[in-house]
């Protein structure tokens, strides 16, 4: 394993901020810490980074407790939000900074800073802004000069903190791209934090799901997406429509009527449940074509090839909105003030204490 974090705990006043933290990172692979504000992920980044203490539990760095190491012992590469970058330096100088300032028994001469500057700036494609200073770059250059000042002192591991948290969202999608492709040229163990589902999930190898200092689930894109370990997670990924209700034989009753799906078997008859469908979950049918749930069609939002369909629910759903995702071909037959069908051709139930 290239990174192991073991019990690790960390508070703030009352506040914990890290409660019971175990996880696995293994060489070479791209990991999201994911979660709202709050939930501890840059905390861990920080501490796994050596700028911030733990108050109990162990960081192992390729099998070395790195626990007491200082930050410079560690050999971690750290990327931030705001670039840090030294505006009196040029880019050039911005990336040759870690290596100038190494130990003179470990420091490389000035021929091989010099290539590995320039070797560095052409991997991130800023070989021709090498003479000019941060304040010329746009927001998007500048993160790409913090990553190559990061890799220059060729870290162990790759620390990145919400890296494009401060650009505007076509940079953000070019760069994290741009990043992916990156990292499977060098394959350093790289962890970021994020708050953007869709960044995590179209970057990363794994994610790993926090929430109030915990991690409620860690698994590939797909697995926390398809098959989410608890509530939060649930919620957190993507839209989804709520249905509370109480078990019965046939599926989540909700006043006279029934959402039908499968009830996991730990839930008894009767008990209070909430069913989470995605949009693209739902299906839709006239009114009388058959089962479901009552609902009223309020507006259809043309979404390229698809259509989003916003419904108010009737009878004991009680005004409830919920919203479809259907291909347009699917709906031809709807249109607004129109009465149809809930169902669910998949549905994910969970005790409704939990929620």
């Amino acid at each position: 394993m290239s990174i192991q974090v073991q019990q690790l705990n960390k508070h703030f006043n009352q506040y914990a901020a890290l409660d019971n933290i175990n996880l696995d990172f293994k060489d070479g692979e791209l990991v999201a810490l994911l979660g709202p504000s709050g939930c501890g992920k840059t905390t861990l980044l920080r501490i796994i980074a050596g700028l911030e203490q733990a108050d109990t539990g162990r960081i192992v760095i390729r099998g070395e407790d790195a626990s007491d190491l200082h930050v410079r012992e560690r050999n971690v590469g750290f990327v931030f939000q705001h670039y840090a970058l030294f505006r009196h330096m040029t880019v050039f100088e911005n990336v040759a900074f870690g290596l100038r300032v190494k130990a003179r028994r470990i420091r490389p001469n000035e021929a091989e800073i010099q290539r590995r500057v320039k070797e560095l700036l052409d991997l991130v494609q800023l070989g021709h802004v090498a003479s000019r200073f941060p304040t010329q770059l746009s927001g998007g250059q500048r993160q790409r000069v913090a990553l190559a000042r990061a890799l220059a002192v060729q870290p162990k591991v790759l620390l990145l903190d919400e890296p494009f948290g401060a650009l505007d969202a076509q940079v953000r999608k070019e760069l994290r791209r741009w990043l992916r492709d990156l990292h499977d040229e060098l394959h350093v163990t790289s962890l970021f934090v994020t708050h953007d589902q869709e960044e995590a999930l179209e970057v990363a190898d794994r994610v790993v799901l926090m929430n109030a200092g915990r991690v409620e689930q860690v698994g590939t894109p797909a697995e926390v997406y398809d098959h989410p370990a608890t509530p939060f997670v649930h919620r957190f990924l993507g839209s989804v429509n709520l249905f509370h209700g109480r078990v019965s034989e046939q599926g989540l009753g909700i006043g006279d009527q029934t959402l039908s799906g499968h009830i996991p078997a730990h839930l008894l008859q009767g008990s209070a449940a909430v069913a989470y469908v995605r949009p693209h979950e739902l299906e839709l049918s006239p009114e009388g074509s058959g089962d479901g749930l009552s609902a009223s069609v309020e507006r259809l939002l043309p979404m390229g090839s698809r259509i989003r369909v916003e419904l108010r629910g009737n009878g004991g759903l009680n005004g409830a909105l919920f919203e479809a995702e259907l291909p347009k071909e699917a709906v031809q037959f709807l249109k607004p003030g129109q009465t149809v069908r809930l169902s669910a051709r998949q549905a994910q139930v969970y005790p409704d204490y939990e929620i």
